[in-house]
């Protein structure tokens, strides 16, 4: 199950287990049920005076097994095999079950403990997902620190039966006491401002009160981090207010194209970025979306920038790299089936649809790599792209185009996505050469065609292009004394991380000059 250099590597983390805990497995007689006893025993064995392990659950759904410390009542449980992806989440399940403190803020850790209720979380999650390990994660510590949280982590190519009945077909996909709670990638602060009803109150106030910064920076994508640390190095109050600190490189597989980092993943790419504005010490207020932008009365006052919480936090200079989210193709049955065979992420939620038909919208570079990703899990892919040709890489038009369970309609107009029952069932599309409908039954669409700049809430308060990109000069500056802008939400041409990266930087450069000369 575990080769040896990961086996030797799991055995130097569980010598940090400090308390004694058993793992209680429920079996089956299914491959599964004897992979997970040959994983549980491999782990018994490596730190056999702290961890014992048990077989005779009695849980119904199996292969399954808990982990509970010495008299404690059972709280988290893996269903399936939780490799993959979610192997870091196993570990870190062992290890906190062991003793040993997770690196979460302290307040955290108390929120949870007091939380007072009866939760019971089920997540579905998949083994290719980068975004589930942080909803398993999350849930997973709350089941650990509060007994009256009880979590079940499910990998849904175990469960088929059950992804189907309760019509997953999105990952992670969360219930709690029985209904759906959430989809998508969650972080823990967002679960307990869900089922915390006085946090939201309580962290407004404790924002308002901050010191007025001498800049602040909306956006923590790969813009705004290297604005927060060229910022910060400088000696300067620096914050940075993010909805998802890493932004859409959280959502990214693989990233091989940044100078000096051969390669990596977008969530291994996002922790670096965190870790590294965090080692400047910059005030990174996470989970928080701005909704205002009240600029300053006179040359040299504070900018406001009011919060969806109601707080408000005033600054000096402001940075906005509020970066992009993918575009809606925005025709009759996206909205109402997504989740429901309507996707965006073939990398978490392509599993889901093994041995079956789906779509992708999309010919540009993301859309063919969606295709060939798709083509070695589901029967059937069919690209639907608007234009006369597809707009990918030659390399990769050519790769797409040696599959064989892979058909291209170009210089097509979608204009319904389908269902039944509740789920997606056809794609129709227009020839615009001849003006003929198409009917394409699947059972998934995976739109893939672009993205649009997260600036809505800046409308009438600083110059946008036609297409909601802030219009900034070479300097980064905007029309507003003191506001400026980086990355993807701007006028810049070629959405890249490196670009991002460096037109953070500038921007940072350029708010601090125009601070030397006020």
């Amino acid at each position: 199950m575990l080769d040896q250099e990961i086996k030797t590597q799991l055995a130097a983390y569980l010598e940090r287990v400090s308390l004694p805990f058993e793992m209680v497995a429920s079996l089956d007689d299914s491959e599964t049920g004897r992979e997970m006893l040959d994983l549980l025993q491999t782990i018994q064995s490596l730190r056999s005076d702290k961890i014992t392990l048990r077989v005779d659950g009695t849980d119904v759904r199996k292969p399954s097994f808990t982990l509970q410390r010495t008299g404690a009542a059972t709280s988290l449980r893996f269903a399936g095999l939780p490799l993959g992806h979610e192997f870091t989440s196993l570990v870190l399940a062992l290890l906190w079950t062991g003793g040993h403190p997770p690196k979460v803020d302290a307040d955290i850790i108390e929120q949870i403990k007091s939380l007072d209720g009866d939760f019971n979380f089920e997540v579905y999650m998949s083994l290719t997902c980068h975004n589930c390990p942080d909803v398993v994660q999350a849930l997973a510590l709350m089941a650990i620190f509060n007994p009256k949280i009880r979590t079940t982590v499910i990998e849904g190519g175990a469960f088929q039966n059950e992804v189907t009945d309760r019509e997953i077909m999105a990952v992670p996909m969360v219930f709690l006491n029985g209904t759906m709670f959430g989809s998508g990638r969650m972080l823990v602060e967002e679960i307990l401002a869900k089922i915390d009803t006085g946090a939201a109150a309580k962290d407004a106030a404790r924002l308002s009160e901050k010191e007025a910064f001498d800049v602040l920076i909306v956006g923590g994508g790969p813009a705004g981090a290297a604005a927060g640390v060229y910022a910060a190095r400088k000696g300067i109050r620096t914050g940075i207010l993010a909805e998802r600190f890493g932004g859409q490189t959280n959502d990214t597989l693989g990233i091989e194209n940044y100078p000096s980092v051969l390669e990596t993943d977008g969530p291994k790419f996002a922790a670096a970025l965190e870790a590294h504005t965090r080692f400047y010490e910059v005030d990174i207020m996470n989970l928080q979306q701005a909704q205002a932008l009240i600029p300053a009365v006179d040359a040299g006052g504070l900018i406001e920038v009011q919060l969806a919480n109601g707080a408000t936090l005033k600054t000096k200079t402001v940075i906005l790299s509020t970066g992009a989210r993918w575009r809606n193709v925005n025709v009759p049955g996206e909205a109402e089936y997504k989740n429901k065979g309507v996707a965006y992420c073939p990398h978490c939620d392509g599993p889901l649809f093994k041995g079956k038909d789906v779509a992708v919208i999309g010919g540009g570079n993301s859309g063919i790599e969606a295709a060939i990703d798709l083509a070695g899990v589901v029967r059937h892919v069919t690209v639907v792209e608007f234009m006369p040709e597809l707009k990918a890489d030659a390399v990769l038009v050519k790769k797409l185009h040696s599959l064989p369970n892979v058909t291209v309609h170009t210089n097509a107009q979608t204009m319904e996505i389908t269902g039944a029952q509740g789920r997606v069932n056809a794609l129709r599309y227009k020839d615009r050469a001849t003006n003929e409908e198409h009917t394409v039954a699947l059972e998934g669409v995976f739109v893939q065609i672009g993205l649009v700049p997260n600036t809505e809430w800046l409308k009438g308060t600083i110059e946008l292009s036609k297409f909601g990109e802030i219009v900034v000069d070479a300097r980064g500056h905007t029309n507003l004394p003191g506001v400026f802008a980086a990355g993807d939400c701007t006028t810049v041409p070629f959405k890249q991380i490196v670009i991002a990266a460096g037109d953070g930087a500038k921007a940072a450069l350029s708010a601090f000059d125009y601070l030397i000369r006020h």
